[in-house]
């Protein structure tokens, strides 16, 4: 797709810069109606030099990619078939300032058309093939978000995030449970539920990390009248 859009813009190029060397070499005057006969069209000076300008163009998005060559080409097929449709009405008047005769009509038709052919080759149309480049993913697709787990510290937080709600509504929730719970309330999709709960573990670890301590560790404490140590769980 990409060789045939770039090979399309070279070679109507090419061809347009010898229209173009031939018309300059014929002598011709500038904006003469009557132009001088170059490869069986009609040419004057402003025609010559329009050719360049467009060869230039062609060859610059040709150079630049094959989006940009195809891009071109979609601009300048539809202009090239306007100028055949104006410039076939003011043959033979003083309007034919690009001293066109009916061979540079036919020759612009032929031209533009396949320009334009070119340009919206792979690249246009409500079924383009999957490996197409030009092809647009579906927007529906596009909106869907996968929220399932995709890391063993997610599917741990998944697990535990169904215990705690299970809990809660039976009534056996610990506090810290309830509390989670109740974060989670403040948002709805499961990714932001996922990503509370993570939260959550980190702050707990960070205020065990600065305590010292952890939520299973054991410390023993004097008994005030026993003398005796007793274990106690620190939260």
């Amino acid at each position: 797709m990409y060789v045939v859009q770039r090979t399309g813009a070279v070679a109507v190029a090419l061809f347009l810069l010898l229209f173009a060397v031939l018309g300059f070499a014929s002598g011709q005057a500038f904006f003469s109606t009557r132009g001088q006969s170059v490869l069986g069209m009609s040419s004057n000076g402003l025609l010559s030099t329009l050719s360049v300008v467009v060869a230039v163009v062609l060859l610059a998005a040709a150079v630049r990619s094959p989006r940009t060559a195809s891009t071109v080409m979609l601009v300048l097929g539809p202009l090239f078939l306007l100028s055949a449709f104006v410039n076939a009405i003011v043959i033979g008047t003083r309007l034919n300032w690009l001293a066109f005769e009916v061979s540079n009509v036919i020759f612009s038709v032929v031209v533009g058309l396949p320009m334009l052919l070119i340009g919206a080759y792979g690249r246009i149309g409500s079924h383009l093939p999957p490996d197409s480049p030009y092809a647009h993913p579906d927007t529906d697709d596009a909106e869907v978000v996968d929220e399932r787990p995709s890391t063993p510290e997610e599917v741990a937080a998944e697990e535990a995030m169904r215990e705690a709600e299970i809990a809660v509504v039976q009534h056996t929730a610990t506090p810290d449970q309830r509390a989670r719970v109740e974060a989670m309330a403040h948002v709805h999709h499961r990714a932001d539920r996922r990503r509370v709960w993570m939260e959550l573990d980190a702050t707990a670890r960070d205020r065990a990390r600065h305590d010292g301590t952890s939520p299973a560790r054991r410390t023993t404490l004097l008994h005030p009248r026993a003398g005796r140590r007793v274990p106690r769980r620190r939260g």
